[in-house]
């Protein structure tokens, strides 16, 4: 997903912008078979019924020109521990009870006949109380569709709370836009469009920039993407290595593109195709492959899972668990997780007519990684 200051793909033509940024920057180590799970420092709550990734992300500087493009053993610095809430909830609810009913009176043995005013009396026996409901079962992170037996969980955010440890809100060459437009709340992170002081649409990016990378893996998404003339929402590994931009696009989704990009309902552009695409990054435009995928559904009406298992010489990427392109390509740089709203390309410029707001947000349900094992 390239942009402006650098390479990128449009969809409508099939062609780049030529505008590159040759900024020296900072890449980071990327991950290996042994890295920790990263996750939010707030643990999920118990009603949710997830297990639990919780962790503190502990950035360290690394020179990116000493990331080996061949090597799966570089290793992202975070520490994690996990723990299962659904286990620790269930250690405080394990019991069930009841109340034993007390034994009747009884006449004493020996006596022939007894008094007729000393009845045997019972004492009705008490209710039993209810067993405490079941803690929920915890859910397993393991890759959508994959065998998870092949595969060992490096990140996780299952976005309790927006974690500053992880993420940042802005591209490494630009500062934060002040207009607040993205917010987690309801167990997601949601990015909306909105006009800044200026009055114009601007993008918001949530990155891990110098906080978090991997090389090699499966990546995954469940999301929920917005409506609207413009709107462009997207998924994407990614590296800013010297002049070189290695690049994995999971999902663009283009609303405001030419059927079968979107479709317009009651006068609203809403997306119906998105498309995986990659970039080697070597030199200038180098594209090396691209699908337009219609899933034939309003990917704004619920949530959907967007997936790569990126191997080192093959990506293979997936729409609900479905392959959807397979390239044959070798790319062996770290990378970074980027979730974004951006405008333009093929989904045109956003108008009056695009909805602003909370309630029209690119919405993210949860973020995943998974080395191999």
């Amino acid at each position: 997903m390239q942009k402006s200051t650098f390479h990128r793909f449009s969809i409508s033509t099939l062609t780049c912008a030529c505008a590159a940024v040759l900024l020296t920057a900072c890449g980071g180590g990327g991950g290996s078979a042994d890295t920790p799970v990263a996750q939010s420092s707030l643990a999920a709550e118990t009603t949710q019924g997830a297990a639990t990734v919780v962790a503190m992300a502990t950035p360290e500087a690394t020179n990116a020109q000493e990331a080996d493009a061949t090597s799966m053993s570089a290793t992202p610095t975070m520490t994690a521990n996990v723990e299962s809430s659904a286990d620790a909830s269930a250690g405080t609810n394990n019991t069930t009870g009841s109340a034993a009913a007390p034994a009747a009176n009884a006449t004493e043995s020996g006596t022939s006949t007894p008094p007729a005013t000393s009845a045997p009396v019972s004492t009705p026996a008490s209710t039993p109380a209810p067993a405490p409901a079941p803690a929920p079962a915890a859910t397993a992170m393991t890759p959508y569709g994959q065998d998870a037996s092949a595969y060992k969980l490096t990140f996780s955010d299952e976005f309790n709370s927006y974690n500053t440890n992880l993420w940042n809100d802005h591209m490494w060459y630009e500062k934060s836009n002040p207009t607040k437009n993205y917010t987690v709340e309801d167990g997601k992170l949601k990015i909306w469009p909105q006009r800044d002081a200026s009055g114009k649409f601007f993008n918001r990016t949530v990155d891990t920039d110098g906080k978090y990378y991997q090389t090699y893996g499966y990546f995954e998404i469940e999301a929920k993407l917005p409506v609207g003339k413009g709107t462009w929402p997207a998924f994407w590994l990614f590296n800013h290595i010297d002049s070189r931009r290695p690049e994995m696009d999971v999902m663009e989704a283009y609303a405001g593109g030419a059927a079968p990009w979107g479709v317009n309902i009651d006068g609203v552009a809403h997306p119906t195709a998105y498309a995986p695409t990659v970039w080697k990054g070597d030199q200038e435009g180098q594209l090396v492959g691209s699908r337009q995928y219609d899933t034939g559904m309003d990917l704004s009406a619920g949530f959907h899972k967007y997936a790569v298992k990126w191997e080192p010489n093959k990506q293979t990427y997936y729409f609900d668990g479905k392959e959807v392109l397979t390239l044959n390509v070798s790319m062996g740089d770290p990378m970074y997780l980027m979730l974004d709203l951006w405008y333009g390309s093929a989904s045109g410029t956003p108008d009056d007519s695009t909805p602003q707001g909370k309630t029209n947000s690119f919405e993210v349900n949860y973020i995943r990684a998974w080395q191999f094992k």
